[in-house]
């Protein structure tokens, strides 16, 4: 091999390119920036049942479920409709609803934008949380329950 050769020639890609978290923002149903948010992350679990037909050494795998959860993280500058609506759903026994709309702006111009519908409260949702030296945040679980609506997606 000579002496500068790469296996990988693509590897170190066009750092230009490359989008952080300043390239994204988290939009409430109305397209209002939801400007405090600090981070979001939406995943999606698959649930698959194993599946051997007889005379078959090989396992396979069909999908049986799937479940989306948005995490959200805020930064406490007031208690915004979010708090609100939480402690109200709390009183009355019925959990609010909300509409989000993930974006992702690229370089060319392009945008990623995906709909999340109906996220309710699930799991463990911040009410407080304060340490010495450091920014007030409030971090929130939601379970999405209609599928993930892809609008747009990101060009090269």
């Amino acid at each position: 091999m000579a002496a500068n050769s790469m296996l990988n020639s693509r590897g170190p890609l066009d750092v230009r390119k490359v989008l952080s978290g300043k390239d994204g923002a988290l939009l409430a149903d109305d397209g209002t920036l939801l400007a405090t948010m600090e981070t979001y992350q939406v995943q999606v679990s698959v649930n698959n049942a194993k599946y051997q037909p007889l005379g078959d050494a090989q396992e396979h795998e069909v999908l049986t479920s799937y479940g989306v959860t948005l995490n959200f993280t805020e930064t406490v500058i007031e208690d915004t409709r979010f708090l609100s609506e939480f402690f109200a759903g709390m009183a009355s026994g019925e959990m609010p609803a909300w509409n989000f709309q993930g974006v992702v702006r690229g370089r060319d111009g392009t945008w990623e934008r995906i709909n999340y519908r109906q996220c309710v409260p699930s799991g463990t949702v911040d009410l407080q949380n304060l340490s010495v030296g450091d920014t007030l945040k409030r971090a929130w679980s939601t379970f999405v329950n209609e599928p993930p609506e892809l609008q747009s997606l990101l060009g090269a």
